[in-house]
């Protein structure tokens, strides 16, 4: 018996023509958008109610403050003029980052310490394999949404407070000397938001987190002043100035009342030099945290 021989050839379904990887919309199944990914982050931040809180507080805010300040400020009689008055006005409109320096750095940390506290943060990964690419693309987030919330009521309250501080004979005008400083507000809130994220990735705990960079911010500058009041050490009045929160001062003053160097002893920093200080911290606490986040456990 005589063996038949098919011509027939072999037949492809659908599942093996895509055995490279690529799905039938033409899409690699490795590929995923970073665009997508921070729409996704995106949608998580704004979801979260105590969040959207927040960022209404960094908003409104430094407004009241600054309104406050203008209408009661005591100028004299003869007013406040020239270079005097247009730093009248930056110290109205940037008196209340302070209080949201604190806000941006709960939210820093809440951002990325609230979905290790749930295990989503297990589902965000395996969605974004690259863990490197999932917190960059929380951090660009982070950092956008914190510049426009703060620029946005840093502006607002120097178009508000101008005409008030004129009422109370203080004649500034938003030129360039003055733009500078209400934009480096913004540079610093987005950088400690951005210091308190990454603090947030390394420690993974909403609180360690918190007292980790508020403690960094508010309790360690004292500590220092107190310990150099009774040592006397020079470079411990260094040290104060080159900590994230006075680093980060000399972004927001108007530019004739600073001046960097040395003095007695003691580096005192400028504009540029505290943006440059402060970004440092920033980038070693992230380079920290991606290296430990990729090679712990979600």
């Amino acid at each position: 018996m005589s063996a038949v021989t098919s011509n027939t050839p072999p037949r492809h379904d659908g599942a093996g023509s895509h055995s490279s990887g690529v799905h039938s919309s033409g899409i690699h199944s490795s590929g995923i958008h970073f665009s997508g990914v921070l729409r996704s982050e995106w949608i998580k931040l704004r979801s979260l109610r105590s969040t959207a809180w927040s960022f209404l507080l960094v908003l409104v805010l430094p407004i009241g403050i600054g309104v406050l300040l203008a209408a009661f400020a005591d100028t004299g009689r003869q007013g406040l003029t020239g270079d005097a008055a247009r730093n009248a006005l930056v110290q109205y409109c940037t008196s209340g980052t302070m209080l949201s320096s604190l806000i941006v750095a709960v939210i820093g940390a809440l951002v990325v310490t609230g979905e290790y506290g749930t295990g989503m943060i297990r589902s965000s990964f395996a969605a974004v394999p690259r863990r490197s690419v999932a917190l960059a693309a929380k951090a660009i987030v982070l950092a956008v949404v914190v510049f426009v919330t703060s620029a946005v009521s840093v502006w607002a309250t120097a178009f508000i407070t101008l005409p008030i501080a004129a009422g109370r004979n203080v004649e500034a005008s938003l030129d360039a000397s003055v733009a500078m400083p209400l934009l480096g507000a913004s540079v610093y809130l987005t950088l400690i938001a951005l210091l308190a994220f990454a603090v947030g990735v390394v420690l993974r705990s909403t609180a360690g987190a918190i007292a980790g960079v508020l403690g960094l911010m508010l309790v360690a500058p004292v500590v220092v002043q107190l310990v150099q009041s009774f040592t006397g050490a020079e470079w411990l009045g260094t040290l104060t100035n080159l900590l994230p929160q006075n680093a980060g001062q000399p972004l927001m003053q108007f530019g004739t009342e600073v001046t960097s160097g040395w003095h007695d002893g003691v580096l005192a920093l400028g504009g540029w030099s505290g943006f440059a200080v402060l970004l440092a911290w920033v980038v070693v606490a992230s380079v920290t945290a991606l290296a430990l986040v990729e090679k712990r456990d979600a």
